[in-house]
């Protein structure tokens, strides 16, 4: 399923519209104001929330959770000491492999794989005034996940610029 996630322009949060490949809705991101941590959560068009990404503040390296149903799914960290490259690690609590995140640092696009099979390839798109990205997951995984997972990555690479 391909995927176009746009930060929103003039929003004081990290909030994000994403839509499919036709153009209609398919959820959105809004980020809370006040907080301590990045603390966000998506929904689906219709209000639903289906899943929340929440900043571990006091740890070692920068860390997110991503939580549905109020449980944790996964944790993304940003690996450190990497030369040229982000690299991240999705650590799946459900007993899922492990997802590893790999891209260039100037360009902003990112490989993900799981067990060394590619899952999903987020792009950035240069020719839009706020951030704008192409995502593509394969049809047998997360959408919500691998979604929620460019989000961290998007956070993560404009907290170092």
């Amino acid at each position: 399923m391909r995927y176009i996630m746009k930060q929103k322009f003039l929003s004081l949060t990290d909030s994000f519209t994403i839509q499919d490949a036709q153009g209609n809705p398919a959820f959105e991101v809004k980020g809370k104001l006040l907080s301590i941590g990045d603390k966000l959560d998506i929904h689906r068009p219709g209000g639903e929330m289906v899943a929340q990404v929440r900043q571990k503040v006091l740890s070692l390296g920068t860390r997110y959770r991503i939580l549905r149903d109020g449980e944790v799914q996964a944790m993304v960290k940003k690996r450190r000491f990497t030369l040229l490259k982000d690299k991240f690690k999705v650590e799946m609590h459900d007993g899922a492999p492990d997802i590893e995140i790999e891209g260039n640092i100037l360009e902003h696009n990112y490989r993900f794989e799981r067990a060394g099979r590619p899952v999903a390839r987020v792009s950035k798109q240069w020719v839009s005034l706020r951030d704008s990205y192409g995502i593509d997951v394969a049809d047998d995984e997360d959408d919500v996940l691998i979604l929620a997972c460019a989000i961290i990555v998007d956070m993560i690479s404009h907290d170092s610029d």
